[in-house]
């Protein structure tokens, strides 16, 4: 496989695929709810998943394609390569606000994660790695991070992991929240994970992820030595949702030994 080329031809088909999702800013936007009445989707996001495929399954007849909107393959098993993409991550924030949203896409082979991209459409700010190559945002390599204690840190999670619920013990989240130095919200895990990788979050936590959520991103952090794992310090699922965390090191330990406790 030639991933330098895979690597500049993913690049093209993002960049292109953001210009068709700011040309929609003028454009009417159709907006539906899949099983919950706060998970949206809009025509734009089938229309970018649509656009990705078909031109992926043009070059590339033999990879395999898991999109959040379901029009890729029905993958049942990471062998070979597999593309995973969200066209819109954070569709909220794309029909209220049109920023805070991306492009996330993970190219894996065999279930290791050989290129990474999110793509912030609006700033556009370019996030990409490549495997044992480091990763960059823009033209610009990021740094390895660097450890940092859970009272100098900024985490990204969702308010509602806060409050009382059925995944986790929010009495030890709130407590999380009250030690760090700052906590915050974007509601785009790919941006999340953008951050945490590039030093403006120290670690993003998360209940609940799709495959898609994640993929790309996670190629990104694990090349400046960011951890990830799910909430059990066990490897990520990608082929199905799971909780997730992704931290600088040392961080990542603290928390998970003492502010999460999951509930069975």
């Amino acid at each position: 496989m030639n991933w330098g080329f895979v690597d500049r031809y993913a690049k093209s088909l993002i960049k292109e695929a953001g210009h068709k999702i700011r040309v929609s800013f003028f454009n009417q936007i159709h907006i539906d709810s899949k099983a919950d009445a706060n998970d949206l989707v809009t025509n734009i996001d089938r229309d970018i998943e649509q656009f990705f495929i078909k031109r992926i399954q043009t070059d590339f007849p033999d990879h395999k394609i898991i999109g959040e909107e379901g029009f890729g393959d029905k993958v049942e098993t990471m062998e070979g390569v597999v593309w995973i993409l969200d066209p819109i991550d954070g569709t909220m924030n794309f029909i209220h606000q049109q920023r805070n949203f991306a492009i996330s896409l993970g190219i894996y082979l065999d279930g290791v994660g050989m290129l990474g991209y999110i793509y912030d459409v609006v700033r556009d700010d370019f996030y990409h790695a490549k495997k044992d190559e480091g990763a960059y945002y823009n033209d610009e390599r990021l740094p390895q991070l660097e450890k940092v204690a859970v009272n100098n840190a900024v985490i990204g999670v969702n308010a509602r992991w806060v409050a009382p619920n059925r995944y986790i013990d929010h009495e030890k989240m709130i407590g999380l929240v009250l030690e760090c130095r700052g906590t915050r919200s974007y509601g785009s895990a790919a941006i999340e994970i953008a951050y945490v990788a590039s030093g403006r979050l120290d670690a993003y936590i998360s209940m609940r992820l799709s495959p898609w959520d994640i993929a790309g991103g996670m190629v990104i952090a694990n090349e400046v030595g960011a951890i990830t794992t799910n909430l059990n310090g066990e490897p990520s699922h990608l082929l199905g949702q799971d909780s997730f965390i992704v931290a600088r090191p040392r961080l990542h330990g603290d928390i998970l030994k003492n502010y999460i406790r999951l509930i069975k």
